[in-house]
């Protein structure tokens, strides 16, 4: 994405879908919340609820432009010095619901202001996964249901 603007990116975004990876296995509600760092860079919180734990987990990283701020293409990370890509390959303008793909075709996320989305908005991610060349049998639609738990 280019034209990409991150104060509008900033703030809290709901997990809708992902293709599914060891450390957000059995997690439902996840959230991603990205806020400015001093040093330029993006804060990066990402929560969800582990029904298996019955209880919430987090994890704090940091991501930062690999080029040019305006071209949607970050580095992130979250242990130590290792950073993985962190693309945004598709947003719509209103900066509501955001195509996220990793380091590779492994990695892929529809994440959105809200906790739900319409059908066609679900349907444009898949045929878009589709046509990048993810697996998208492999896509796991994300639970937002409210939790008993208290949020983290």
């Amino acid at each position: 994405m280019d034209n990409f603007a991150l104060n509008r990116y900033l703030g809290t975004w709901y997990e809708i879908a992902r293709l599914d990876h060891s450390f957000e296995r059995g997690l439902t509600n996840v959230t991603a919340e990205y806020s400015l760092r001093d040093d330029g860079g993006v804060r990066v919180v990402n929560r969800g609820y582990s029904k298996e734990k019955g209880a919430w987990e987090s994890a704090e990283g940091k991501a930062y432009f690999v080029g040019d701020p305006t071209i949607a293409h970050l580095k992130v990370s979250f242990f130590g010095p290792f950073y993985g890509s962190y693309i945004v390959f598709d947003l719509d303008k209103e900066y509501r619901y955001a195509m996220v793909a990793g380091p590779s075709r492994s990695y892929l996320w529809l994440l959105a202001r809200k906790p739900e989305v319409d059908a066609q908005t679900r349907q444009a991610f898949l045929a878009r996964a589709a046509e990048l060349g993810f697996d998208t049998s492999r896509i796991l639609f994300v639970s937002q249901d409210p939790v008993s738990s208290p949020s983290p």
